[in-house]
């Protein structure tokens, strides 16, 4: 009689062990819209396993990658209304919602991993701020390689442009397009390789990374390096979800993210020379812009920051002053 209940109470005890153990893991969806392969969705996969380590697996964090679970333009919305727990975002993406997230993508605004380190620092109180008044959190964000021309054809000058059929990801890159007199068609990162095998796309700027990753050199046949801007991507976390959590797994998360934004910006530059070399091992021809070509879109970058500021307001003001110092 005793043996049995000594088994019984065992059993009791084991149970709310382990029932006490599932209610304290966290399991959170992180949605992301480029494949497995891209450094991003690495740098991701490699972020949540950090966290699974350092919390002793409380905080679970599954990254959803390649839009499997949202596409790009709906990432940011599903963040903010819970749906997802966490997600990564492209700035550009959402510059017709704030101008302040489309400055990375303005054309020769900040060319080099340098100055795009210096844009993200004046840009990122202000968008802490702006997430903060719509329920969501900065984590961390990572730069793509800088963005460059591919084609189907040779482009010498802007005039070359006319009336192609232009890839945009963006407000940025679709109106470059106009002012070029392109056709601007909007695919997102997971629908180009099909847009381009349906020729739906002749052109788009882009940056190696993505060269590779949609296997631009199946389709296209010139990369004009022209460094034009760095976009970068931002990782942001619903705010109601961050505070449930306890105050060990918020600082986990905290110094996961510090980590990841290192990882990632190492990563982007040596993906950028990677992938030109995969894209020339392809066949893609790697080629230095013309001196008219870079001529003609730094008159398109002049003509879009004016515009840039003009609807940007104080915001955009006081984010260029403190970029410039």
């Amino acid at each position: 009689m005793k043996r049995s209940l000594f088994a019984v109470s065992g059993l009791i005890l084991a149970m709310s062990i382990f029932t006490s153990q599932a209610q304290a893991q966290v399991k959170w969806d992180l949605a992301s819209a480029y494949p497995t392969s891209n450094f991003h969705s690495e740098n991701l996969i490699q972020f949540a396993n950090d966290v699974d380590k350092s919390t002793g697996g409380k905080l679970k964090i599954t990254v959803h990658a390649n839009a499997s679970l949202f596409k790009a333009t709906e990432i940011k919305r599903a963040v903010q209304g819970g749906q997802a727990q966490a997600g990564e975002i492209i700035e550009a993406n959402y510059q017709n919602e704030w101008q302040i997230y489309g400055a990375d993508g303005l054309p020769f605004l900040a060319d080099s991993y340098e100055e795009s380190a210096k844009l993200q620092a004046a840009q990122k109180p202000l968008i802490e701020k702006k997430l903060a008044e719509q329920g969501m959190l900065y984590l961390y964000s990572t730069p793509w390689p800088p963005q460059g021309l591919f084609s189907k054809k040779p482009i010498t000058s802007a005039s070359d442009l006319k009336g192609i059929k232009w890839r945009a990801y963006s407000p940025a890159t679709a109106r470059i397009a106009d002012l070029v007199n392109a056709q601007p068609v909007t695919v997102q990162a997971a629908e180009l390789s099909q847009a381009l095998a349906t020729g739906v796309v002749e052109a788009t700027m882009t940056s190696s990374a993505t060269g590779v990753d949609s296997k631009l050199f199946e389709h296209l046949k010139y990369y004009y390096d022209l460094q034009a801007w760095l976009p970068k991507n931002l990782v942001i976390v619903n705010k109601k979800s961050f505070d449930s959590l306890d105050k060990p797994s918020q600082d986990a998360l905290l110094k996961a993210a510090a980590s990841a934004e290192a990882r990632g910006l190492a990563a982007s530059k040596r993906i950028n020379q990677e992938a030109k070399d995969k894209l020339k091992a392809n066949g893609i021809q790697i080629m230095p812009p013309s001196p008219q070509l870079t001529a003609d879109m730094k008159k398109v970058g002049d003509t879009m920051l004016k515009e840039w500021l003009e609807k940007a307001g104080p915001d955009g003001k006081t984010l260029l002053d403190t970029y410039r110092r």
